[in-house]
C-alpha cells in the first residue's frame, strides 16, 4: 500500500517526532503540536530562534546558538543534543536536520526535535556507575594493601598471617556482595546493625586486640536500595579511616552507635586513638561528593565533627526511607 500523508503523520506522531521549519532570512520557527509540547510551549504560537533559546539550559545556550547559526554551512545531516529548562523539570533535546541549503526550499530549512532525555539519563547512570566502580575498585586494592599490612604486624607465622588474611579477605567479599545485587533473585530486607557488622568487620583487627570496632544499633530494617547505598557510605568512611583516621592506628577504636526518636535515625561513628585529626582544606574530592550524593538519595544527609580525638561522623536518615 503506498503511503501518503495521512500515514505519514501517524508514523511521525508514533515515534514522538516533533517537527520544526526555520526561515533563514527572518529567522523565525515554525513547529508542528508534538514540538511546541516537547518545548513547553502553547501550540499556535509565533516564536523566533531567539525566543525558543531563552527556554534552552544555560550552560548550553551559547552552543547551541553558534551550532545552529553555522548549520548553512554544515555538509550533510547534523544533530545536536542540548538541554532545556520546563520550570524545574529538566529535559534532553536533540535537534536534527540537513545543512548547506540542502532540500531548502523558499528559503525554509526543515528538521526535527527528538526527546532524548531517558537515553541522556541512562548515560550519565552509566557514567556514573562507571566512576564509582572505578573509585571502589581502587579503594579495594587500598583496603587489601592495609589488611595485609595489619594481618602482618598482628601475625608471628607465615600460617596465621594466611589464615587471618584470607578471613579479611573474604569478610571483604561478603561485604560487597551487600552493594552487588543479583538478577533474579528476591532479596529481602536486612537488620541496619548487621549491614554495618558485616561491612565493617575487614577493618577489624582479628589478633589478639580485636573488636576494636564495636555496633550498637537497634533492630531496624533496611531495605536492598538503601543497603546498597549505605554500603557505598560506610565503604568510603572506612576506607578514609584506614587512611588518616582511627584505623591506620593499632589502638585506634571505631564505635557505631544509632539513635531512633520516631521516624528519625541518627547513626553517630566516633572514632578514638587515632592519629590528630583537623578539618580538611577541601571536601570536594570524588569520595566525598559520592557520599553526600548517597545520603542525599536517601533523603538524609552527613555531617562531620573534627574532633582532636578523632572525628565524629553522624547520618541522618529517615526510617522510612531505610525500609523502602
Amino acid at each position: 500500500m503506498p503511503w501518503d500523508a495521512k500515514h505519514l503523520r501517524l508514523a511521525i506522531k508514533a515515534a514522538g517526532v516533533g517537527l520544526w521549519s526555520w526561515n533563514v532570512d527572518t529567522n523565525d520557527l515554525t513547529l508542528d503540536e508534538r514540538a511546541f509540547d516537547l518545548w513547553g510551549l502553547q501550540a499556535g504560537t509565533a516564536i523566533s530562534f531567539e525566543e525558543l533559546s531563552r527556554n534552552i539550559h544555560p550552560a548550553d545556550r551559547n552552543r547551541v546558538r553558534a551550532a545552529f547559526a553555522a548549520t548553512r554551512a554544515t555538509v550533510g545531516t547534523y544533530e545536536i543534543d542540548f538541554r532545556i529548562m520546563l520550570g524545574e523539570e529538566i529535559r534532553w533535546i536533540s535537534a536534527r536536520g540537513k545543512g548547506d541549503d540542502e532540500d531548502i526550499a523558499d528559503r525554509i530549512m526543515f528538521g526535527v526535535f527528538l526527546d532524548v532525555t531517558g537515553r541522556k539519563q541512562a548515560e550519565e547512570g552509566h557514567e556514573l556507575l562507571s566512576g564509582e566502580m572505578s573509585h571502589r575498585v581502587k579503594n579495594l586494592l587500598l583496603i587489601a594493601s592495609g589488611l595485609t599490612a595489619i594481618t602482618y604486624q598482628s601475625t608471628t607465622t607465615t600460617a596465621d598471617m594466611a589464615r587471618q588474611l584470607t578471613h579479611r579477605l573474604i569478610a571483604l567479599g561478603r561485604a560487597h556482595d551487600l552493594v552487588r545485587p543479583v538478577p533474579g533473585q528476591e532479596i529481602k530486607a536486612a537488620l541496619l546493625g548487621d549491614l554495618f557488622s558485616v561491612l565493617l568487620s575487614p577493618y577489624d583487627d582479628m589478633s589478639a586486640d580485636s573488636g576494636r570496632i564495636r555496633v550498637s544499633v537497634p533492630r531496624i530494617g533496611v531495605s536492598e536500595t538503601a543497603a546498597t547505598t549505605l554500603a557505598l557510605v560506610v565503604h568510603e568512611l572506612a576506607t578514609n579511616s584506614l587512611k588518616y583516621g582511627a584505623l591506620s592506628a593499632e589502638l585506634g577504636t571505631l564505635n557505631v552507635s544509632c539513635t531512633s526518636p520516631g521516624s528519625a535515625v541518627a547513626i553517630v561513628w566516633t572514632e578514638r586513638g587515632g592519629p590528630p585529626v583537623t578539618a580538611p582544606a577541601r571536601q570536594e574530592g570524588y569520595g566525598s561528593k559520592l557520599v553526600t550524593r548517597s545520603m542525599s538519595r536517601l533523603g538524609g544527609s552527613i555531617r562531620y565533627s573534627w574532633d582532636k580525638a578523632g572525628v565524629v561522623v553522624t547520618l541522618f536518615m529517615n526510617k522510612d526511607s531505610l525500609e523502602a
